[in-house]
């Protein structure tokens, strides 16, 4: 009896299952459906980055200091590791934007594992979408400045091979360097932090269900799922930063691709 009355305390304080109105921080979901969790995460991770950056550069030593040498490293890292590898001499221009993105995908990724937070706004398909976005209205824009309009079209689609086989390549050409490119990048950085969320929720929550679970023998089980859920936060935390890595490479390597002179 009393087990009943404490689980229905327990559900009155916290209904189940969730509903939409549960994305809205408490107290604000009122004021419109334009300011949700994800966005305070965005924001929260935009003010991040600012942040340590400013502080870290505000009086700048020639003996840099810790915080001095940790924003050189992760910038001089994107600059060296990505930009100047991947694209060229040519791509220093663009080292700024890369480590942008690179700290800002890092951060807002690590949010899946901080107490209180939990989730990564990189689960939500719409802040993937809008950095995939960004990225193809650069490196399109930048095909467009070196090779013109026409030349940019035939650079993007047109393969050298022989000419009976352009019909059949050029759709597939096409169809990658304008939509797949895109649509890729953004679906995979969302599928990898969306599943990561998804496999510590179901850990976490199979953890209690074995708990109450009226066989003695699924009991001690919990602990094993409590175990896997703790495991599974290293390792998310070890794809938030790959996953990062990869959307920056890849921009990068979209980049030098609409750069070069030749397909």
């Amino acid at each position: 009896m009393e087990r009943d009355v404490v689980s229905g305390l327990v559900l009155a304080e916290a209904p189940f299952p969730p509903s939409v109105n549960d994305i809205f921080p408490p107290n604000i979901g009122d004021i419109g459906p334009w300011l949700s969790k994800f966005t305070l995460f965005i924001w929260l991770a935009v003010a991040i980055v600012l942040i340590f950056f400013l502080v870290s550069y505000r009086n700048p030593k020639l003996v840099p200091t810790k915080k001095q040498w940790l924003a050189e490293s992760v910038y001089g890292f994107v600059r060296e590791g990505v930009a100047k590898d991947v694209i060229g001499h040519e791509g220093l221009r663009f080292a700024p934007y890369l480590a942008s993105l690179f700290c800002f995908i890092l951060v807002a990724n690590v949010f899946a594992i901080v107490p209180f937070i939990q989730v990564s706004p990189m689960a939500h398909i719409a802040f993937p979408l809008m950095l995939a976005l960004c990225t193809y209205a650069l490196y399109l824009y930048q095909g467009v400045k070196k090779h013109g309009f026409l030349g940019y079209l035939k650079h993007a689609t047109v393969l050298p091979a022989p000419w009976f086989m352009q019909p059949l390549l050029l759709p597939i050409e096409a169809l990658q360097a304008f939509i797949l490119q895109p649509a890729t990048l953004a679906l995979r950085l969302f599928a990898n932090m969306f599943a990561g969320h998804m496999l510590l929720l179901v850990f976490t929550l199979g953890g209690f269900a074995l708990l109450n679970a009226e066989s003695l023998f699924l009991k001690p089980i919990s602990v094993i799922s409590w175990g896997m859920t703790i495991l599974l936060t290293f390792f998310e935390l070890l794809v938030a930063a790959l996953q990062a890595y990869v959307f920056t490479l890849l921009t990068a390597n979209y980049l030098a691709g609409t750069l070069a002179e030749e397909h």
